[in-house]
């Protein structure tokens, strides 16, 4: 298996519900451990932009997007914002590498400045600290001077800054092109293997020679 067994998926309040639960489902299928948080906002996002109301509650959730993905049993743990005995919260039980996808600026901030208020953001703090893979997916437009010294600052601490800002050169037909995109992108960073996009030179895009 390549890439990291166990991973980190965390959705904070942005735009972009669609490229969480696409990598959900495609971590899923590729038999990862995925230890899930997601913030009030984000499920308020989730239920404006997608047909999926997720439960309140993480155990009754966890059912949910278990049913919902084909997880086998215990394959998605979900966890509560302030469930600070979580493996995600120590660095000794954390995964090897932690996706934020959507991840709003006010959560960009949060783990800028070490915040850790919540789960989310000490989880992200754990994964620097360690010196573990952080990958955060901004959706937001136009960026002002705070957001980009935010980013800029987390690019020196180690994290990859991969705006969800889906290409064109594969000529998408659908909207769940544009997602895929995005999250092979991503999988393609956490070196888990997708067959949704090739890898630039693979193929060729119908330009001339």
């Amino acid at each position: 298996m390549s890439g990291p067994e166990r991973i980190t998926l965390a959705m904070t309040g942005a735009s972009g519900a669609q490229y969480g639960l696409r990598l959900l489902d495609c971590l899923v299928r590729e038999d990862r451990e995925v230890h899930f948080l997601i913030s009030k906002a984000a499920q308020l996002v989730m239920s404006t932009e997608t047909d999926v109301v997720l439960p309140a509650k993480p155990q009754a959730m966890q059912a949910f997007l278990t049913e919902y993905t084909g997880a086998a049993d215990g394959q998605i743990r979900v966890y509560g914002k302030e469930d600070w005995m979580s493996p995600v919260a120590s660095g000794s039980g954390a995964p090897a590498a932690m996706v934020v996808v959507p991840c709003s600026t006010g959560t960009l901030s949060a783990i800028a400045t070490g915040a850790c208020n919540n789960l989310i953001e000490r989880a992200a703090d754990v994964t620097l600290k360690e010196r573990r893979q952080l990958i955060l997916v901004p959706r937001e437009a136009p960026l002002s001077t705070i957001h980009l010294e935010n980013m800029l600052k987390l690019s020196q601490m180690g994290a990859v800054i991969l705006p969800a800002a889906p290409g064109f050169y594969h000529q998408p037909q659908t909207l769940d092109d544009l997602v895929d995109f995005v999250v092979a992108r991503i999988l393609n960073l956490l070196n888990i293997p997708q067959d949704m996009l090739p890898r630039w030179g693979e193929h060729h895009f119908g330009v001339d020679d």
